[in-house]
């Protein structure tokens, strides 16, 4: 008899453990990345264009706001295109997004991200050469910047296999790492792009494809605070969803 209180105690801690391990993998939570989020910095639900105000293109990108997202292409593949988002980012943050590829046969998606003018001023100032999408004019002109792109199924390059993290101007390629999404998937993905200070880290679903610290040798010391975009190359048509970014708690 001394036995079956014992079983039943057993029994409660198998359950707890399961009902823990459930519950922990039935979703990803912030702490899943090894970050702590502070407040919400930004969030816009993508779904229309109230939900996109104060968002600026640059080039000829062209939206479609359709059954709750928000579509991205350059019309006849003119051009390509930078979508920049109106808030100014602090130097440690944590943004997602969800996106999902509608023309698998090409296309190029960056992040550029801490993107400030040269001298600090923000990348909107009247003081800054203009931009039309020119891929120069982000990567090796008036701006410093990270980017990744994690998409990479360019004509001249198809199914690259190698996702890339520069750092600008420059276009100094820091860090590579796994392929992102990938150019066959038609699949919704979620992107998790951290910032905590210098170390830099991009997730595709649960899948850490950079993961890099900045330690000042190249080009100068980690940039900070900036603001975030979204670029297309010409081929690209996405749809995009629920952008959001928190700020994080001091880690140090």
């Amino acid at each position: 008899m001394d036995s079956i209180p014992q079983l039943v105690t057993s029994a409660k801690i198998s359950l707890l453990i399961t009902t823990f391990t459930y519950s922990w993998c039935l979703g990803q939570t912030f702490t899943d990345f090894g970050v702590e989020k502070d407040k919400l910095v930004y969030q816009s639900a993508m779904n229309s264009e109230a939900s996109v105000e104060g968002w600026i293109m640059e080039g000829p990108g062209q939206l479609e706001f359709t059954n709750g997202w928000m579509e991205m292409r350059s019309p006849d593949e003119e051009m390509h295109h930078v979508y920049w988002c109106p808030e100014t980012l602090p130097p440690s943050f944590m943004a997602q997004w969800e996106m999902q590829n509608l023309h698998l046969e090409a296309g190029l998606c960056i992040v550029f991200f801490a993107a400030t003018g040269l001298d600090d001023k923000d990348v909107m100032d009247s003081s800054l050469p203009r931009r039309d999408g020119t891929f120069s004019q982000y990567n090796n002109g008036s701006l410093q910047n990270y980017h990744i792109s994690y998409y990479a199924h360019n004509p001249k390059l198809p199914a690259r296999p190698v996702a890339r993290l520069r750092k600008n101007p420059g276009k100094n390629i820091v860090n590579e790492g796994l392929p992102g999404i990938h150019h066959e998937s038609d699949r919704v993905h979620q992107i998790t792009l951290i910032k905590d200070d210098e170390h830099i880290r991009l997730f595709v679903d649960d899948r850490v494809i950079i993961d890099w610290t900045d330690n000042g040798k190249i080009n100068g010391p980690p940039l900070g605070s900036g603001r975030i975009s979204l670029r297309q190359m010409q081929w690209t048509h996405f749809r995009y969803r629920n952008f959001q970014v928190w700020s994080l708690l001091d880690s140090k």
